[in-house]
Formats: C-alpha cells, structure tokens, sequence
C-alpha cells in the first residue's frame, strides 16, 4: 500500500511515509527547519506558493536510471531556483509540477549530475554516470579537503570498506593496507588487541610517544577510541606523513597524522541500511606443550644431567602408574591449556545507520553493537560468567543545517560505551599461568563422590598441595572470581561556516568547539578456593579419600575490590578563516590561517601535577598556488605553544614548503602519444620543520622536582626521633624545548592506461633536540639525580610504492589488483655516552634504533675439554658445561663479559611492511583476499621464561615450568651431543650463562600472512526492488587464515610476546541490506 500524493504523483511506502515524518518531525522540534506536504519535502526558506493565476504549471514525470538501465531510487529532482524538488521512489520514477520554462537538476550520490530544460517536453528518461573518478579528485588534508592533483603532501588515502574486518577493533586492519604505516598486533585478546602502528616507523628514542596523532572529525583522540570506530562510519581516511602535510599540526605532528572524517548525510530519500555478522574465532597457533609423561621423564634427565647423585623429582612407578593409566586423580596428567581454553568461541556484530535530508537539513544516524567472547571455559558450578565478554555500544549523529544561504552549522555527538568481564588476571596472565603450573602433581579438581561428610561438596574441589595449598593451579584461578568495567566516552561538536563572498568572492569563515568526556571504572569480585589434596588411596579398591588443605581459608560468598575511578574531559576550540580564488582562468590560490587551544582535566589525577589541567594553543597556515594545473607551489606553518617548556622556549615555529610539477597537464604531453600510455604524471617535493612537545613523563622542566621524604636526621638517645629530609628528584632545566623533526620528500605519482595507478615516494627525517638524559656530568659534581637535556639525535629514511589496478572487462567482469611496500629504517646519530674507546662496538651511534644487542653465540660446548680452553665464561650461578652456550670473545681478552656485547640482529620494529591483494566480480558474485608481510625485524625468545622445570612463584603460588615440545624434540643430551642442537643441556634451574641475551635466542621475525579472503553474493535488483531494498549482500570471509615463517613456536606477528593470548583465527559469516 502507498500513500500517494496527488499534486506531485509521488508515491512512499506507509515505511518510508513513517520514516520521513520522524526525521522531519523531529529537525522541527531545533527549531522548524522543514516541513512535510502531501508527501513532498520543502524548506521553511521556501517563497510564498505561486498562484495558479500568476503562471500555468505542467506535470514533468519521468524516471532515473543508472549506465547499466536499473533505476535509481533516491535520485533528487531539484527545480533551479527554487527549493522545490522531489525524490525518485524504488522504480526510480519522479512526478513535479513545474513551469513549462523551468530547468530542472537531476543528482544522486556518486553520480554526475544532470541538467534539463523542461520546454514542451512532459516525460524524461534520464541517465546518470558513475562521478567514482570525481569523488576520489578530493583528498582530505590538515583542516580541508583539496583536490588530489594540487597534493603536494605525502598522503595515504583508503577507501573505508579495505578496512572492515572480522575484528570489532579497527585498527587490526591496518597492517599492509597503508603506505608508510608500520602496523603490527601483538595479542587477540578482547579488548587487549590493539595493533601498534607508527608512521614511517620510528625516528626517537625518547620517553615521550612516537605515536601519531589521531583526529577523528578534528577531534585529537586515542588509540583506542580509533579501534572503537566503526568502518560503515567512516567518510575517508587519510594518513599524513610529510612535513607540509603534518606541519599545521606542528605540535604533535612530528610522528605523523591519521585523519578521519565521518559520513555525512546526503539529499534524498531516507536511506537505511544494516549490517549484522556472526563469526567463530580461535587460536591462530597455540604454543605447542610437551605431553606430562615427557614432562616427567625429562625432568629427571634435568636434574641428573647436571647431578648424578641428586634425588629424582618423579619414581619410576609413579611415571609406569601414568603409562598404564590408573586412577587420574591420583596419578594426574594435566593439560592446563586444554582445561583453560576451548577451541573457539562467537561473536556478533551489528551496525544500522539511516541517513538523508532535503536542502536545509541532513543527517547521519548510527547505532553500532560488537560482542566479543574470550575463548576460556566456563565453570558450570559458579553462577558467573569467568569468560572475557567485552560488549561494545556506539552512536553517531551528524547532522548538517543550512541556516542560510550563505551559513552552514554541524552538529556531531558520539558516544562509545564499553562493558568488559573476565577473568580477574585477564586472558593473557592465564595463559601465561598454564605455562607455570606443574602437570602431574595433582588434577585441577576433584569428583565429590564418596567423600566424607565434611568435604564441602557444595563447592568445587580444588586439587593443590602442600600445607594449605601452596601450588598454583591455574584453572582454580580462573574460576575464583572475575573482574569488570566500564568505559564511556562521549563527545560533542558543533561546527558553523559562514561563506563571505559579500566581503569578498572565496572568502569563508569557520567557527568549531569540540567537548570529550571519559569516564571510567572497574571492579572485582572474587572467593578463596577450597584446595584438596589426596588423603589417603586404596590401591585395591582404587578409592581415595580426599583432605582439606585450608578447611579455614576457602569462603562461600564473592568479596569486592571496588578498584579505580577515572574522569577526564577536554575542551577544543577551532577558529579558522580561508580563502580560494581563480584568477584569469589560470591562476587557482587558496591561503587558510587556523587559531587552536585546548584544555583537559582530570578529576581523578592522583598526584598535584596531574591535577593541574593541560593546556596548548596554536596557529597555523597555509597557502598554495597553482599556475594552470602544472606548476604547483605551498607553504606551511605552525606556531604552537606548550605549557611543558620555559617561557623563553616555549612557543615553536615549525614551517614547511613544497613544489610539484603536473607533466602530463603540459600541451607536449597532451598533444604526444605518451599520453595514451602514461595518463598522468606528478612529480613533487617538500621539506620542513614538524614539532613535538611529547618528549617525556614529566610536565614542567623548567621546574624542579622536589620530595619532602629525602634521607632525613634522627634525634633522641636512642635516636629513634627521625625526621625527613628533603631531595631533589629531577632538576629543573629551563633551556629544555621542542623535538624538532626535519622532512624530506620527493616522489611521484602516475597512472598507466588509465587502469594502473602507480605512487612512489623517498623520505629522509632527521629527529634533533631528543630529549635524553645526561652522561657526561662527572660524579665530583655531586649530582644524585641525572639532569635531561635535549642533546640527542636521530636519522630515518626509507621508501614507499603502492600500486592500484582497476579495469572493468565487461558490465559482467571486473578486476581490482592493489599493493604497497613501505621500507623504514633509522638510526641513532648523536647519542650522549662513554667514549668506548677501546671497545667502540658498545656506542650507541650510528646504531639503528630499536636494534637490541647480546652476546654472538658460536655454538654449543662439546666436552669439558671444550669448556677448559674457550675464554672464560662467569655469569655467575651454575658452572658451565658441555652443551652449555659458547660466546665469541669480541675483544680477545680471554674473558666473556659485557664488553663483548655487540649490536645483534635487525630491530625489534620491523623495517619493512607490505601488502597485496585483489578483488574479483563476476555478475552477482565477488570475491577478494589480501596478504600481509613483514620484513627486517628480530626479537629474542626469552630462555627464563621459557626454560622447563625450574621452580616459579606466580601470586605467592609455587609451580614449575612447562615443557615446550620444541625443547623435547631436539635439546642437547649425552645421547645426542650435538653443538647445534635447539636447546642446551636441561637443567631443572636457571643457568645464567645460557639466559644472557644472544644470537642463539634471537629470532627472525619476517613473516607473509594470508590475512583475509572474503567472497560474497549480492542479490539482483530485480528481486530486491520488490523487497523496496536498494541492496542485498550476503558474504562469508575469515581472517589470519594462514602464515609462511621460519619460526614455529608461537604466532610470528606477535613477536617476543607468544606466551600469552595468542592471536585469533576468525570465520565470519554476513548480511549488509540497504532500503
């Protein structure tokens, strides 16, 4: 059933009837801004209605149809002129009344625009082409949007949908999908899974952050507020890397700049679309454990390798007992993994966002939901959930108002609101736990069968042993309680524009405030587990009874631990005024001049310092020239204040420049063949200063730190009347300033054919001013406290090259090929240290930073011979053996020690990172995949953490260390003594000489990843047309489904963090519909 509107022979759904008068209904509550007639949508500004009197009107019907002959429901039929227009319905079919002499607009998103004249003629058939080349000309830069030709900045720009994953967390689909932005993630745990990410890798070695900073709708935010962002939100997504690209931010600029917008609401039809996702996740790779049988007879082999004569931790008939599988709960063979985690788990995601508006109003509504389950086992006897479920909640509101002709005004309100339980350790200290806890020295519960009457029945058995339980038993652990919080983050803005072309043309005016409130807290609520051990065992029945370990200790009931609070609020405010001219069809100039300040707070800061707000201020301008869309010329500059540095140093200016040459816009180039071949080409360069004042924990340097409980006097005969001294902590250093980044770019862009689109870039940094502690002050100078200065210096350099194909076959075939490489290397240059002149391998300068440095192993001891004649080796601890490791003596002066040290491996951030993909359609079908690689980084495995049997302490409980399988497979023993072999001689405590940091631990970290494949099926227009649907998608995709490295023991990606919550493997199952 339709209502349908007689004058204008417009027909809406009772659907989309409701739709419309909600939205409107509610724009003219904030005050009356449009209004609903008979079905057909006009402004408040409209003129009084003509008289049928004054001029005859005609009925102009008509329908819009796309290059492919489907119709175009939403399509806005404007006359010119006027505010009155209409909407085409779900055939794409329109009716207006106008006058015979009127023009008619015809426009719909993503699509050029059509004008008619109306004449004579009554009926229209009218064809609107794809604008997609249009649309991707404009690149959001620092505070605008310019067209992509006149760039001269270093940009990355993705499309929105290369983002989405099967992950709530954003930034997990960044890896290899940006040029220039080094990603990488370290763990799966819900939410704990935060990729790091850094722009041209990194370039400090300071305290402060080399993180970039992250606008959202110019919005300075967090890490993780951009992992909350839903990918359906987002309007475009540019990274900034070079100096005239970052310098308007000069404050923070220095790391780089990640800009998002958010979608906002276009003219037409309401529309509404939905998208909802169910997915399965697992572990990627679990860490591989030794089984408990090889457990114990290894054991064994590690405390008699090293003694003959010690006592054996495990008899022979208690190792036979497990082989011939009696009685688990008196002969127990754990598998804690398996008792603490399952195989995978669910998860659901949704978003719905409905957007629209005529030519006074627009808007842009989403609601998002994500829930995220751990993969940890539940016990059914608590009457809690001990699992990690972390719901996400969000809203978006952007709305847009044309207050007049000549002013614009947005208003955006978002909120996130996050709510997390786990377990009281989270997700990655219990994985850790399985690594600690003994296997065969009790099971992880009992059965309360036939136990006597005092056993608490009613409670789980926990299994421990000792007096009171004094093992750690990782499953009782997770089960014992859990913990929660909760996160909120709301965020308000309006934004007004004023055009004054009545002062003069291209002159605009632009007036934004920004509030951001964060509040937080959490809570836990745990009991005492009843440990129980056995008690006594009848071998002939196969009976036990169990005893009490702590009858006193275990409690009933749940305590709290009512934790933390936090609240943080910021306030910003933007006032900026720009100007763009054409001069005489050749000459195109744009000049923009931008105030900022901004304070936070924090209303739970914990200490004085912190308690003071935060505040800065800037301005920064711009202006760019461009000669007949050739010659191309900019200049930037920021000049910002920072409260951190001494009034003398203060404030900063930071500009930069660059040029470009557009070559294939030349008439040789235009008017030769090379142009059919090469389509475009650009060539350009820039260089600048960017500033950072985030170079350290501390605020104000200028001051000194003071602490009233220095070493004091006592008093008295017994001198037991004692009174505090007091002590300088850190001394004030009034010369303390900016960070100063110098940058370097040239590159180029092309396209080939039309079709290939091909981007490289060289970049060179030089980092100065790095803040640093002092070295050189000689200890006669009586300094306690070490002063910093800003006395250090670094270099970075690398290259980027992305590709992108693109080529439809045929309307029924089409291919999307893309790429990108980014290499990223630095180095110290100027760090304050010892001279080593004797042993200059230890300077630190001209070392790449982040590189780690150890010993150089050779290889294994291979007898004691081999032992007696190397260079000393004494770390201390255990005498060392054969199979011991044998390091290479740097300096020849017969002994290993610290100064044999030397710079080990590639750096610990991964210099190179890249990644390839396509997408392919075939009519209804499309399917896409991506790979993701990474290259030139290191990182040790930890021998201390990972070496078997030893002893351990975790929260007061004693356990020992698990076997992994690779050390059972190939470790060195007298029955196989090889010098090579993966591991060196067990031992059942540490050895020092073999936990020193050294090649024999480090690790190659180069890794290609099958990071997602998706394929999916949408649904012809001629069934969803009668649904009244524009759109019908449904689609199964998976991601980190495989991964090609050399090293086998955890996740590659996650580097030296593998013991822990490992990274996750998802299956995704989707449906997108759009009304």
């Amino acid at each position: 059933m339709y209502k349908k509107n007689i004058k204008n022979g417009v027909k809406l759904s009772h659907r989309e009837y409701f739709l419309y008068m909600t939205i409107f209904g509610a724009l003219c509550l904030t005050p009356s801004l449009s209004r609903a007639t008979n079905n057909s949508i006009y402004n408040k500004y409209e003129n009084a209605t003509v008289s049928s009197t004054q001029q005859a009107t005609v009925k102009v019907t008509g329908k819009v149809l796309d290059t492919n002959g489907e119709p175009l429901p939403g399509a806005t039929i404007q006359v010119i002129g006027t505010p009155r227009g209409v909407t085409t319905d779900t055939d794409g079919s329109f009716s207006i009344e106008c006058k015979k002499t009127d023009k008619l607009e015809i426009s719909y998103l993503g699509m050029q625009s059509q004008t008619i004249s109306v004449d004579k003629k009554t009926n229209f058939v009218i064809t609107l082409e794809d604008q997609a080349d249009q649309l991707e000309e404009v690149t959001v830069v620092a505070f605008a949007k310019q067209k992509k030709e006149s760039v001269l900045g270093s940009v990355s720009t993705i499309k929105p949908a290369e983002l989405k994953t099967t992950s709530s967390n954003l930034t997990t689909g960044f890896a290899g999908k940006l040029a220039g932005v080094i990603a990488y993630q370290r763990s799966g745990e819900p939410g704990q899974d935060n990729a790091e990410f850094f722009v041209r890798g990194i370039t400090t070695f300071g305290d402060g952050s080399a993180n970039p900073l992250i606008l959202i709708d110019n919005v300075e935010l967090e890490s993780s507020d951009l992992s909350r962002l839903n990918p359906d939100d987002i309007a475009s997504f540019s990274v900034l890397k070079d100096a005239t690209a970052t310098a308007l931010y000069g404050a923070r600029g220095a790391n780089g700049v990640i800009l998002v917008t958010t979608k906002e609401g276009q003219e037409g039809r309401a529309k509404l679309s939905f998208r909802i996702e169910n997915s399965f996740s697992g572990s990627a790779k679990d860490v591989d454990i030794a089984d408990p049988l090889t457990f114990m007879k290894l054991h064994n082999e590690a405390v008699r390798t090293r003694d003959p004569f010690a006592q054996l931790p495990y008899l022979e008939s208690a190792i036979a007992a497990r082989e011939e599988g009696k009685n688990p709960y008196v002969y127990p063979m754990v598998n804690w993994q398996d008792m603490l985690f399952k195989r995978s788990t669910t998860n659901q995601r949704a978003n719905l966002n409905i957007s629209g508006g005529g030519n006074v109003a627009r808007y842009y509504i989403a609601l998002t939901y994500a829930k995220d389950n751990g993969i940890m086992r539940q016990n059914k006897n608590n009457k809690f959930n001990n699992n990690i479920n972390n719901n996400k909640y969000g809203v978006r509101t952007n709305v847009n108002i044309k207050l007049t002709k000549k002013t614009d005004l947005a208003v955006r309100v978002s909120g996130t609101f996050d709510s997390y339980q786990g377990p009281l350790k989270g997700g990655s200290d219990m994985y850790n736990q399985t690594l600690n806890a003994n296997p065969v020295l009790f099971p992880a519960t009992f059965l309360p069968d036939n136990q006597p009457s005092h056993i608490h029945a009613k409670h789980v058995l926990f299994g421990n042993y000792g007096e009171g339980g004094e093992y750690l038993n990782p499953y009782a652990e997770m089960c014992r309680g859990y913990k929660e919080s909760e996160n909120t983050s709301i965020i308000a803005q309006l934004e007004l524009k004023q055009n004054l072309d009545f002062i003069t043309k291209g002159l605009r005016a632009r007036l934004m405030g920004n509030a951001t409130r964060k509040a937080s807290y959490d809570a836990s609520r745990s009991y005492n587990p009843f440990w129980y051990s056995i008690g006594t065992y009848d071998k002939f029945t196969d009976q036990y009874i169990l005893s009490d370990l702590n009858p006193d200790k275990g409690t009933d009931y749940l305590s709290f631990d009512p934790g933390s609070k936090n609240v943080e609020s910021s306030i910003y405010m933007e006032a900026s005024l720009s100007y763009d001219r054409k001069f005489k069809e050749r000459h195109n100039i744009s000049s923009m001049l931008v105030y900022t300040v901004r304070e936070e707070k924090n209303a739970n800061a914990g200490s004085l310092i912190k308690s003071l707000p935060k505040r800065n201020m800037g301005l920064a301008g711009r202006f760019t020239y461009d000669y007949d869309s050739r010659y191309l010329a900019e200049f930037n500059f920021g000049y910002n204040g920072s409260e951190r540095f001494d009034k003398s140093h203060r404030w900063g200016f930071f500009p930069s420049g660059g040029l470009g040459w557009v070559v294939s816009n030349e008439n040789f180039w235009q008017n030769g063949g090379i142009s059919k071949v090469v389509n475009k080409l650009k060539l350009k360069g820039s260089y600048g200063l960017v500033g950072n004042d985030n170079i350290g924990k501390d605020r104000f340097f200028y001051l000194s730190q003071v602490s009233m409980s220095g070493s004091g006097i006592n008093f008295g005969t017994s001198f037991n009347n004692g009174y505090s001294g007091v002590k300088i902590e850190r001394y004030a250093n009034p010369s303390i300033g900016w960070e100063v980044s110098h940058k370097l770019n040239v590159g180029f862009e092309t396209t080939l054919f039309n079709d290939l689109e091909v981007n490289a870039e060289y970049f060179k940094e030089r980092r100065t001013n790095i803040l640093q502690e002092r070295a050189d002050i000689p200890s006669i100078a009586g300094f306690k406290t070490i002063p910093y200065a800003n006395i250090g210096e670094a270099q970075g350099e690398g290259m980027e090259f992305s590709i992108d194909y693109n080529h439809s076959f045929n309307k029924n075939l089409w291919l999307t090929v893309r790429g990108n490489f980014t290499y990223a290397t630095s180095k110290y240059t100027k760090y304050e240290e010892p001279a080593y002149e004797d042993t200059p391998w230890l300077r630190k300068t001209g070392r790449k930073l982040s590189q780690q440095e150890g010993y150089i192993a050779e290889r294994l001891f291979i007898d004691e011979e081999d032992v007696k004649n190397s260079p000393k080796q004494t770390f201390g601890g255990q005498p060392v053996m054969a199979g011991d490791i044998k390091y290479k003596d740097i300096n020849n002066d017969g002994l290993i020690d610290s100064r044999d040290k030397v710079a080990i491996g590639a750096p610990k951030t991964p210099e190179i990172i890249y990644g390839f993909g396509f997408s392919l359609g075939y009519r209804d079908f499309d399917f896409n995949c991506f790979f993701q690689g990474s290259g030139q980084s290191s990182f040790f495995i930890s021998p201390s953490d990972i070496s078997p049997f030893k002893s351990v302490t975790t929260d007061g409980k004693k356990g020992n260390k698990a076997l992994l399988q690779f050390i059972a497979d190939n470790h060195w023993s007298e029955t196989n003594p090889n010098p090579y072999a993966e591991w060196p001689r067990l031992s059942a405590v540490d050895i020092d000489n073999n936990n020193q940091s050294s090649t024999w631990w480090l690790r190659d970290g180069t890794f290609l990843r099958l990071k997602s494949a998706e394929i999916g099926y949408t649904l012809p227009q001629k069934y969803t047309k009668k649904a009244y649907m524009q759109n019908f998608r449904v689609y199964v995709s998976g991601t980190n489904l495989l991964c090609f490295s050399n090293f086998k023991l955890w996740d590659t990606e996650m580097g030296g963090s593998g013991l822990k919550y490992p990274l996750q493997r998802v299956f995704n199952l989707g449906l997108q519909v759009t009304f």
